[in-house]
């Protein structure tokens, strides 16, 4: 009989994997995540639309969808394909575009201040404040042709009125805006006209009038030419630049490219048969060479459903109206909720051929052709700001769905939250609109994807300074901190291994850490298989940071570095994973930093064998001190702390003195060193200044203690000192007995003055106390006439 294997039987599973679910617009709740194929994931995400500098709404919407993408592939090893697209056609392209293009050529055949152009630029004011800012008006208030200057000064009267300027807001939220800009253009005309009738009419006085003048004349000059704006040259590269510095923009964010970028200049033809198609199938009509999609006939047939995002906003004509762009003009659409799938162009608007004659795509369907270019008819995951749902995102999967003749083109719609500044939403017209360039000055790339960690994806963000300043410094100094205490841990226990000493430093502390370790981990993926809940996951990080602190600080000697070098390999591990650094797994620490000009230069490796050898000689140094007498010792103590306090700093090195041992050496960004540095002694020089201003106080205090107490007792109630002919008479000790009017005082006045009296005399036996023990005689006399006393001063040693 053959000698066999002791059964075996497969492990009973005593803790289940959490499955990850996401919050699905589709559904507004909470739902497993199951890709159709394998692991392999098809993500489509809404891009910019490129006529501007990028903002903090981008930044917020881009880095975010950055985190949950690098949490599917870096965490749950998702395999994604994520597309993109740059809109490069568009309403606002063209009219930026536009108006920029007749500006600059106005400005360049505009060769001095003349009357022309100040009446031309009045002109265009006066139809401003008409239009745009007649919207925010009243009926009552709102300016008629002819009358605008008129109402320009009850206007900016009124705005004085919070409540009436509250109310125009509501009307129309950029009435702040158009407002600004009447008033800088009035300003400007009003300079300009004092300039010509100076005979100043240079070239400088008129570009500087155009200039100042800008947003309105480009307005105007847009709606009595932008007929003439033919080359379609003028929108693509002003598109093409914008791009450009967006992606530009993105790199310094560390947000990761595409897989791939989808363009709709480049996806038109099949635009075109795509739009066919929906006819074909129909869902969509031809009027006056635009095509537009039926949502009533797509409503009503079997299997579809219109607006499965919101369809509570079907009827929203605010919306829908801004879903079609601002040169769109309804005309022959059969109801107020179709919309355009192509545009009939008219002059001063780039077109391609069509069926329905020279036209330009609409908004909406540029995501459906290119999305369904690169997955077909099904993918897994949408993805775009909560701003877009509607009409957006509905019209494209109505669209979609009407060409696929499918009932579900998007599998997870997911959108990321608004954004509000300082509790309000971003706005030119609420001046707390914020540019990347703007924000990049004054935090890091890092830091703001922090603040985005820290709150709900989905959620409303209200990005503030105290947000900024207060929770995420502090994680980041928490980390910060964390990493080079770890590092330079582990550097130590290198450099000082030995053979074993017998001691398996593996006890009950560590035996907990590991389990805490373990439980953080499994803590950290129930949070992020609960929707990317980041804030939950940051705090597990949070909490296990905190825990190894505590076991580092208290086992000293005994400490098993392994152990923590596990817990901060593993944080870094993670936060890298969230793209809040870069660089090998096996790195403690944020990671090197790839953006910088080091590249992937390890400063560790490089420095640490000099700086443990400038350590080293510290060390004895100070070794050598202790031991000794005498002051030329403090010296060298103070050479070291100069060594560490001053020269040091500023190659990012920090020493760590440690009772007994080797001082610990740390590598930290000199700016870091330096303000600590500065922190401490600004707290040190506030500290001394308090206890100076307090000793100060004590010392007036004394002394006008000392400067009452000099007078007698027995003349306190009597001229100079009080008023003449407030008492008629005193007894021998001075106290007084009557009145002016020589009435005896009541007994309650003689309880008061008597002990008035005996406060005096006390403060007399303590002042002539004081003037015996200096010995020095004071002109308290000539001080009070002069009425200059700021300290007491011997006679003897100085002359006033």
């Amino acid at each position: 009989m053959s000698v066999q294997q002791a059964p075996w039987k497969i492990p009973e599973r005593t803790t289940s994997e959490p499955v990850l679910k996401i919050y699905n617009s589709l559904t507004r709740t909470k739902t497993e995540f199951v890709p159709k194929n394998g692991r392999h994931v098809k993500w489509y995400n809404c891009g910019p639309t490129v006529y501007d500098a990028s903002h903090m709404g981008h930044a917020r919407n881009y880095v975010t969808q950055d985190i949950l993408r690098r949490i599917m592939t870096d965490y749950f090893g998702y395999d994604v394909h994520f597309v993109m697209n740059i809109t490069d056609i568009d309403d606002k392209i063209i009219v930026r575009a536009r108006q920029n293009h007749l500006l600059e050529k106005f400005r360049a055949v505009t060769t001095s201040l003349s009357p022309e152009l100040i009446s031309h630029i009045l002109s265009a004011w006066r139809s401003h404040v008409r239009v745009k800012i007649g919207r925010a008006l009243s009926e009552s208030d709102r300016p008629r042709n002819g009358e605008e200057e008129s109402a320009w000064s009850r206007l900016i009267e009124q705005v004085q009125d919070n409540a009436w300027k509250q109310e125009c807001l509501k009307r129309d939220e950029k009435f702040d805006m158009h407002l600004s800009s009447a008033v800088r253009t009035l300003s400007a005309v009003h300079i300009a006209q004092s300039r010509l009738d100076n005979g100043q009419t240079g070239l400088d006085a008129a570009h500087q009038l155009i200039d100042e003048s800008r947003d309105i004349l480009a307005q105007s000059l847009d709606s009595q030419l932008s007929a003439t704006v033919t080359d379609p040259a003028i929108p693509r590269s002003l598109a093409a630049f914008w791009e450009g510095q967006f992606f530009k923009d993105m790199d310094r964010l560390r947000v990761r490219e595409p897989n791939t970028v989808t363009r709709v200049t480049e996806y038109v033809p099949e635009i075109v048969a795509f739009v066919e198609k929906i006819i074909h199938n129909g869902y969509a009509y031809e009027a006056e060479g635009s095509v537009y999609f039926d949502t009533k006939a797509f409503d009503h047939a079997e299997g579809h459903d219109y607006a499965k995002l919101e369809p509570w906003s079907k009827g929203n004509r605010e919306l829908l109206e801004d879903g079609e762009g601002a040169l769109s003009k309804k005309t022959g659409s059969r109801s107020a909720s179709d919309f355009a799938l192509w545009k009939a162009s008219k002059p001063g608007e780039p077109s391609w051929p069509s069926p329905w004659g020279p036209g330009r795509p609409g908004w909406h369907i540029e995501c459906s052709v290119m999305a369904s270019a690169i997955f077909g008819d099904n993918m897994d995951i949408h993805s775009g700001g909560i701003d877009l749902a509607f009409p957006h995102h509905d019209n494209e999967l109505a669209q979609s769905e009407a060409y696929h003749d499918c009932g579900s083109w998007v599998n997870y719609f997911i959108h990321t939250g608004h954004l509000h500044i300082e509790g309000l939403k971003m706005s030119k017209s609420l001046k707390n609109f914020i540019t990347i360039d703007e924000i990049l000055e004054r935090h890091t790339a890092r830091q703001l994807r922090i603040a985005f960690l820290t709150q709900l994806w989905n959620a409303k963000v209200d990005f503030s300074e105290s947000l900024m300043t207060g929770e995420v410094r502090g994680l980041e100094l928490t980390l910060n901190n964390f990493f080079t205490i770890v590092k330079a841990l582990v550097t130590q226990a290198r450099m000082e291994f030995t053979k074993s000493d017998g001691c398996h430093y593996y006890d009950t502390p560590e035996i907990e850490l590991m389990n805490y370790f373990h439980e953080s981990q499994s803590k950290f993926r129930a949070a992020l298989c609960d929707s990317f809940n980041t804030p939950a996951a940051l705090d597990v990080l949070r909490e296990l940071v905190s825990k190894t602190n505590v076991y580092i600080n208290s086992r000293g000697k005994t400490l098993n570095v392994k152990v923590v070098e596990n817990c901060a390999r593993w944080v870094g591990q993670m936060l890298r994973m969230f793209g809040l650094g870069e660089g090998e797994n096996s790195e403690i620490g944020w990671g090197q930093d790839d953006h910088g000009s080091g590249g992937n230069i390890n400063r560790e490796e490089i420095l640490m064998p000099y700086l443990r050898q400038l350590s080293s000689f510290r060390d004895g140094v100070r070794r050598f001190a202790i031991e000794k007498n005498g002051s030329a010792l403090k010296d060298i103590l103070a050479l070291c702390d100069k060594l560490r306090d001053v020269d040091l700093i500023p190659l990012g090195v920090a020493l760590d003195d440690q009772e007994g041992q080797f001082s610990l050496v740390k590598l930290v960004p000199p700016a870091e060193l330096s303000r600590a540095r500065d922190e401490k002694r600004a707290q040190a020089e506030a500290k001394h200044a308090k206890k100076a201003a307090a000793a100060e106080a004590e010392r007036l205090k004394r002394q006008q203690k000392l400067e009452k107490g000099r007078i007698p007792p027995q003349d306190f109630f009597k001229p100079p000192n009080i008023d003449k002919g407030t008492y008629s008479s005193w007894d021998d000790d001075g106290i007084p007995l009557t009145d002016k009017d020589g009435k005896e005082l009541s007994k309650n006045q003689a309880k008061k003055v008597r002990k008035d009296w005996e406060t005096q005399r006390k403060l007399h036996v303590e002042y002539m106390a004081w003037k015996d023990k200096s010995g020095i005689d004071y002109q308290f006399n000539y001080l009070i006439e002069a009425n200059f006393i700021i300290s007491i001063e011997p006679a003897h040693s100085k002359t006033i």
